[in-house]
């Protein structure tokens, strides 16, 4: 009977083989409406009248900084009926006007000083405050640059970006959004891929679901058709199959994988391929009694998926006196494969006497590393005098950093430090504590004002929204005449932005407070004042981000504050303006 089914579903194909590929062969070739990023189904309400108005929807992320609104005022877009949608393509996720931004923020700049800025950027581990300010940059609505860089190359720098922003959530909102899978093939396997190396293969197959144009990748394809066996449509998964190896497809490794999960074989075929993560996943599903032991060789993406799926082998029953095996682990949790508590606890397995507890000072001395390791844990555990406890992890980090094994031992050390009193730490031992602690979110502080301080004032609530534009001069006015005859006043820098921020818009001061500070305008950076009277507000932008860098704002210095703001004043980018004064004017307690 099977073999029945099958000469019939050959028949099948040899008939449905045409249509299929002249279907794949106009779907590919139709160009793409991205305005409406919407399901197809919805497709004859908005082909009415092709003179309508086209609306955006507009969604921005979440950013704890930013404090955006969750619900976004669709913006109304008029067509053009010059526009050539087949040579002006626009992707991403904001509207422009949201953050004081417009479509052409790309187009006077040079391609190659981009390249050189992305470049740049590409090393920087941002902060927060930047990484949040590259989103909004990378993924408002725009056309791309002309000059000296290509469509492709300049999607590159924003696909490496999200891939380097590992933001999940953000990377799916903007591919299913603009529907640019196939724009962005190593963007949407790396999508696939994080969320099969933390054993959620239904989110995988999730994006599949969210794909409405046949996809060209090879790997994506295979995938795809895996989930259809994984939703429980394996007569489609098979029939999709087949026509792929009518075209010519050849994988042996694949296949077999997929008759075992058509069916088709009885023995288990127990080889396992590295190659990929999806790879490696179909080995373990398809092997009821898969078995697998990772080294040093082992991606991180597959150290991950063991971890998830519960693959590795447990702490009790880790031999330690192998210790190749125990320095394996130690590398998989330097380069955080492996649980740190896991490794910790492998060292509470060894066992030391009286004497080296004792004296394990100098008793680590004559261990191999991992067992001098394992004997300042345990000594770390007992001791109870703080300044000691301090000094056994001071020795314990160095032992791991001296082995290239640092991040080894940092979230168990945070611990450790946290509950120390910073107050009984001793001179020469608070470099080490403060390098190694969390630090405390600077956004978990509450604001508070100070009457006497313009800056830190209730006036700061005027780029809230809260104040009109006749009363915030008004108060204003009046709290320049009160400072006018405080001859002890000093004059901050961050009461200079805060008066200029109010004058670029359009709040009117007296020039009689003219003399209480001067204006220099030369702190400007040369290249920034370039691009700001060439009016390219994304490069501006980079710039600023590239300044940043890895500092949170609240920590950058008063005078890169000062020409940050000065940027942002003379474009006219408000939102963001409003939102950096909001964190670094306020007093924080």
């Amino acid at each position: 009977m099977k073999i029945l089914k099958l000469l019939n579903k050959k028949f099948f194909l040899s008939s449905l083989f045409c249509l299929f590929f002249s279907f794949i062969s106009f779907a590919e070739n139709q160009p793409v409406d991205i305005w409406n990023i919407e399901n197809k189904e919805n497709n004859n309400s908005l082909n009415k009248n092709k003179n309508e108005d086209l609306s955006i929807d507009e969604s921005p992320s979440k950013f704890k900084i930013f404090d955006m609104q969750k619900n976004n005022e669709m913006n109304i877009i008029t067509s053009d009926q010059n526009l050539n949608s087949k040579e002006i393509k626009i992707y991403g996720l904001y509207d422009p006007q949201t953050y004081g931004l417009d479509m052409s923020m790309w187009l006077n700049s040079d391609g190659d000083q981009l390249k050189s800025i992305f470049t740049k950027l590409n090393r920087i581990s941002l902060s927060k405050d930047a990484s949040e300010i590259m989103n909004i940059v990378l993924l408002t609505n725009a056309e791309s640059p002309q000059r000296n860089i290509t469509n492709e190359e300049f999607l590159k720098f924003r696909s490496d970006w999200l891939v380097k922003n590992s933001d999940l959530d953000l990377i799916e909102e903007y591919l299913v959004k603009n529907q640019v899978f196939n724009l962005h093939p190593q963007l949407t396997k790396y999508l696939v891929n994080q969320y099969l190396s933390e054993a959620n293969i239904k989110k995988s197959c999730e994006i599949f679901s969210k794909i409405l144009d046949p996809l060209k990748d090879e790997y994506l394809s295979k995938f795809r058709i895996y989930c259809l066996v994984y939703s429980g449509k394996e007569e489609e998964a098979q029939l999709i199959f087949d026509l792929k190896k009518e075209l010519g497809f050849d994988e042996e490794y694949f296949e077999r994988k997929m008759n075992f999960f058509f069916g088709y074989n009885t023995k288990v075929d127990t080889a396992i391929s590295e190659k990929t993560i999806f790879d490696f996943y179909l080995a373990h599903k398809s092997n009821p009694e898969f078995n697998f032991e990772p080294n040093d060789k082992t991606s991180k993406m597959i150290w991950k998926y063991l971890s998830f799926s519960g693959l590795l082998k447990s702490v009790e029953l880790i031999d330690i006196s192998k210790l190749d095996e125990i320095s394996t682990l130690e590398k998989a949790t330097h380069n955080k494969n492996y649980p740190e508590k896991e490794l910790f606890k492998i060292y509470k397995r060894f066992q030391f006497n009286i004497n080296q507890l004792l004296n394990a000072e100098q008793s680590y001395k004559s261990l191999t590393n991992i067992e001098g390791r394992a004997l300042l844990y345990q000594k770390t555990l007992l001791e109870s005098d703080v300044i000691r406890k301090l000094n056994y992890l001071k020795l314990l980090k160095k032992s791991f950093k001296d082995n290239d094994l640092e991040n080894a031992f940092d979230n168990e050390l945070k611990k450790f430090l946290e509950k120390i009193d910073p107050m009984k730490i001793p001179d020469n031992l608070t470099s080490f504590y403060y390098t190694n602690i969390e630090i405390k979110d600077d956004d978990k502080f509450e604001k508070k004002y100070n009457k006497d301080v313009l800056h830190q004032s209730k006036l700061i609530n005027y780029f809230n929204g809260d104040y009109s534009k006749s009363k915030i001069e008004k108060d204003v006015e009046n709290f320049l005449k009160k400072i006018k005859k405080n001859k002890k006043y000093f004059f901050s820098k961050k009461d200079q932005i805060f008066l200029e921020s109010l004058k670029y818009d359009g709040i009117v001061i007296s020039d009689k407070y003219d003399d209480l500070y001067e204006v220099n305008k030369s702190e400007i950076p040369t290249d920034i004042q370039v691009m700001i009277n060439n009016n390219e507000k994304a490069a501006a932008l980079l710039r600023i981000i590239e300044v940043i860098g890895q500092d949170k704002l609240e920590r950058i210095d008063e005078d890169t504050i000062y020409f940050i703001i000065a940027t942002l004043n003379q474009l006219n980018i408000d939102f963001l303006r409003n939102k950096i004064l909001l964190k670094v004017l306020p007093l924080k307690v």
